[in-house]
């Protein structure tokens, strides 16, 4: 924290008027799981996403999420029983596809890959965008130089620490955020906290960024000390 903190004096007293960084890894499940949850997860409410993920994993063998092969060979109607979409059918068609083809890593190949090759591939998966792999990058594989610029937690954070009205552009973040390197994890998680202090008063203030932002998608799952969890 000291080295983060010395790098930027914006953050020191934010480093020492809020709690230890600390980030709870969730299980180390792999990609092709992790993202079959997400995907279920996105834009409906968390006690409906977990109601049909665990339909989703009752179609499975043991119930387990259905592996690659199982998902290719599930029937279209079975799935919109389980409560999915059809934009979610296809995604998780891809995705099992593109797992059985190798473009979708394994746990262990993920781990040796680098977040720039992580995302170049998750991102080619329909429906999965480079935030949701970001918080994978985070919460699932602990990589300590992630910063998603397009968290909009993260944004506010930064608007509010740094006296702006408005937040920052996606591009003006990243750039921004090369004081960080090689700590980004740290320095997001510190937005989250700094947004998190704010209360909702003072982040009703803060303005988006001229051209319209798009709401990212949030997993249902949290873990209140953290920032939203996949």
């Amino acid at each position: 924290m000291d080295t983060l903190a010395a790098k930027d004096p914006h953050l020191a007293p934010l480093i020492q008027e809020t709690q230890e960084f600390r980030v709870t890894k969730g299980a180390a499940e792999s990609p092709y799981e992790v993202l079959v949850e997400a995907i279920t997860h996105q834009s409906i409410s968390g006690r409906a996403a977990a109601t049909i993920f665990g339909r989703v994993k009752a179609l499975g063998s043991n119930g387990r999420i259905p592996t690659p092969q199982e998902m290719l060979k599930l029937r279209k109607p079975a799935l919109r029983k389980a409560g999915l979409s059809a934009a979610k059918i296809l995604a998780m068609k891809d995705l099992a596809q593109k797992t059985i083809d190798g473009v979708v890593p394994t746990l262990d190949q993920a781990r040796r890959l680098s977040n720039e090759e992580l995302v170049n591939r998750l991102v080619s998966v329909r429906g999965i965008g480079a935030w949701t792999v970001e918080m994978f990058l985070i919460f699932r594989l602990g990589r300590p130089d992630v910063l998603p610029v397009h968290d909009l937690g993260v944004r506010k954070g930064w608007a509010i620490t740094y006296g702006k009205k408005r937040m920052p552009a996606p591009k003006e973040l990243l750039k921004f955020g090369e004081r960080w390197r090689p700590y980004r994890t740290v320095a997001s998680w510190y937005m989250w906290r700094a947004c998190q202090r704010a209360g909702q008063a003072a982040l009703r203030k803060i303005r988006p960024h001229k051209t319209k932002d798009r709401a990212r998608p949030v997993p249902a799952r949290r873990n209140p000390k953290n920032a939203p969890r996949l």
